[in-house]
């Protein structure tokens, strides 16, 4: 009986491990939408620490617990962003068309969560000050997002469905240009700007134009 009731024992505690752990992923997702609210409606550095734990019920103790620090908060925001995005990319190896293609479907699906999108673009802009937390994180994207797409025009040049003589870096910036340009705009409109669209439009242009020149 004593083997049996421990095993039991042993049962319930890995339990109350489970679900503690999994009451506190839901706590610390609830805290990440919440700044997405408030940093997208005050930015970063204007947005008080103590606002998000309010906006969950939670004391600046408690919200500690989760996130030591603002920076800490910051960065689970904006990695959230990213993992929305990761999901639609064509595996490494696609061509070009595909990774345009993908980037189509991510411009469109942010049409759905502009809240999300206006956090961005606000930190985007906040970490051009040398001093701001998220800078290296924002450069660091920047440079895989551009190697990312680059990658998919040099495997079209290699694969000879693109011009040699293009440069894929370049292409590579002319479209990241576009989507934030009009990212911009479509905020700036209320929403109310056919973003998707428009870039659509462009990514078949451009599809149709470089395999001309193919």
């Amino acid at each position: 009986m004593k083997k049996n009731e421990t095993v039991t024992k042993d049962g319930e505690s890995g339990a109350r491990a489970r679900g503690s752990y999994l009451k506190g992923r839901r706590r610390r997702e609830a805290i990440v939408d919440a700044a997405m609210v408030i940093f997208g409606r005050q930015g970063y550095q204007n947005a008080a620490f103590a606002a998000v734990a309010e906006e969950v019920g939670l004391t600046l103790p408690g919200l500690l617990h989760h996130f030591p620090r603002k920076v800490d908060l910051l960065l689970a925001v904006l990695e959230r962003r990213d993992e929305m995005a990761r999901t639609m990319l064509p595996a490494e190896g696609g061509d070009w068309p595909d990774m345009l293609k993908a980037l189509v479907a991510i411009v469109r699906h942010n049409e759905s969560i502009p809240g999300v999108v206006r956090v961005f673009a606000l930190l985007s802009v906040e970490c051009l000050a040398d001093d701001h937390p998220a800078k290296e994180w924002f450069e660091r994207r920047m440079n895989e997002t551009r190697t990312m797409i680059a990658d998919a025009f040099r495997v079209g040049i290699g694969r000879g469905t693109l011009d040699a003589a293009l440069s894929p870096e370049s292409l590579a910036s002319e479209v990241i240009a576009m989507m934030d340009g009009l990212q911009e705009q479509w905020l700036r409109s209320g929403q109310l700007l056919d973003m998707s669209g428009i870039f659509g439009a462009y990514i078949k242009r451009l599809v149709r134009d470089l395999s001309q020149e193919a």
